[in-house]
């Protein structure tokens, strides 16, 4: 036989051998590929779990706070002005409806949590002078999708309105709040503003439940679906809220 046929022969084996091998690995690593793919998704899907536990365990915590502290605060309202108390007491039945019932729910419709919010200022403004300057502007698109649709966190805009109210110069001349509620193009806003009193704030050993749980809820429900600012323009305070409740619930439905 020909060397060269030999060698030729050989090299052949040799080649069809390390094919084989490189098979056989490739093979290999893509089942541990699949393995370590469903593993992943497995674990993904335990975290989701997970976080979604601590996140309604977290939530459960704040809001057996926060209503407590409201209630309390609506009653010292009423008390303040007993000749007014069968007007804010219509108004608190329907305040007390709301937090009884829909805020046990995970969402409420945002025109039920603007009804609410109505009632609750209706309440404050009994500790206001008739001279005082209150606005309360509701800009709403009935017509979109979402307005009437359970997206929205109860209780979600007490924290800015009633900051108004405990921070505001009620009995000042000058002084004034001004509450915009606004919905459209499926994004909720609120905005408040106030003239900042120029009396030095009456210090509280417990306090700011309320501001503390607002940011807490916002990241913990809408995370990146939401913006609140905070600021003083011209001795005038300023928070705005909003929040986009259609890529919210795109997002929901996307990872459902």
């Amino acid at each position: 036989m020909n060397p060269n046929s030999t060698l030729t022969i050989e090299y052949s084996y040799i080649f069809t051998g390390i094919i084989l091998i490189l098979a056989v690995a490739c093979a290999f690593l893509w089942i541990k590929l699949v393995k370590a793919e469903k593993e992943k998704k497995v674990t993904e899907t335990r975290f989701r779990q997970v976080e979604g536990q601590i996140n309604s365990l977290q939530l459960e915590t704040l809001e057996s706070r926060l209503n407590p502290h409201l209630f309390k605060n609506i009653l010292n309202s009423i008390q303040s002005h007993a000749y007014q108390t069968y007007f804010a007491l219509d108004k608190l039945a329907n305040v007390l409806d709301y937090i009884l019932y829909e805020s046990k729910n995970k969402f409420v419709t945002p025109k039920e949590e603007i009804e609410f919010a109505l009632n609750l200022i209706e309440i404050n403004k009994i500790k206001i002078s008739p001279l005082f300057e209150l606005k309360v502007k509701t800009k709403i698109d009935e017509s979109e999708p979402l307005y009437g649709q359970s997206v929205l966190a109860p209780l979600i805009s007490i924290d800015l309105i009633e900051n108004a109210f405990k921070h505001a110069d009620l009995q000042s001349e000058d002084s004034f709040i001004s509450i915009i509620f606004e919905f459209k193009n499926n994004v909720f806003s609120l905005t408040v503003s106030n003239k900042i009193s120029g009396k030095p704030p009456i210090k509280k050993d417990k306090g700011g439940i309320g501001s503390e749980t607002l940011e807490q809820r916002l990241n913990i429900i809408y995370k990146g679906n939401f913006k609140l600012e905070r600021f003083i323009e011209e001795n005038v305070y300023i928070a705005t809220l909003k929040i986009d409740l259609l890529e919210h619930k795109n997002k929901m439905l996307t990872a459902g």
